[in-house]
């Protein structure tokens, strides 16, 4: 299977080169490339960003099926700014459908970092993830990173390198006391001179 992902993965990379970028009679390949990220559990951001930017060119062709499984692969890759990206590139009446208004819900929330709200709402919307592969997995992958940063009070630089403050207030010095009386260094520098 994996094979057939990277034959995949090399075939959408022609397509995604050059003038071809922007041709609509690429978007069933991409769609289906979409569809195999969710089920493989793959990702890959410029065929997502290139289908988005298709659906831009021809509003006709919109699927919103392929938009949300696009959303939410977007999500599986937090902290990264992907699904910022991708929301970006959707016409503002897309965004107010339904399932694309739940995943961008959804979104909000992980990106606040308000977690219970998040599961609660996933729990409620559990049809929004069916056949995304290893979706859940990640998101705690996320959370858990998210979670150590607050209660240390660590944060992210605009390079995704995590700064952990205050390091000097963390560790403690330890002061080690040794008391050698005069004699027994005496001897010692005696014999080194």
């Amino acid at each position: 299977m994996a094979t057939t992902f990277e034959q995949m993965r090399a075939n959408v990379g022609k397509l995604l080169r050059g003038i071809d970028r922007y041709n609509p009679e690429n978007l069933s390949t991409l769609e289906r490339y979409v569809d195999t990220q969710a089920r493989e559990n793959t990702y890959d951001l410029e065929a997502n960003l290139g289908v988005l930017k298709l659906y831009q060119f021809n509003p006709a062709y919109f699927q919103t099926t392929v938009t949300s499984q696009i959303l939410l692969k977007a999500l599986t890759n937090l902290p990264h700014t992907d699904f910022t990206l991708c929301k970006c590139m959707i016409d503002q009446t897309h965004q107010e459908e339904r399932p694309i208004r739940q995943i961008l819900y959804l979104g909000n929330l992980l990106e606040t970092c308000h977690f219970q709200s998040f599961w609660a709402s996933l729990e409620e919307n559990r049809d929004l993830i069916d056949g995304i592969t290893g979706f859940e997995d990640s998101v705690r992958k996320y959370t858990q990173v998210k979670v150590w940063m607050n209660k240390y009070g660590w944060t992210e630089n605009e390079d995704g390198q995590i700064f952990i403050h205050y390091q000097e207030e963390s560790v403690k010095p330890k002061n080690i006391v040794e008391k050698i009386d005069f004699e027994s260094v005496s001897s010692i520098m005696a014999t080194s001179q």
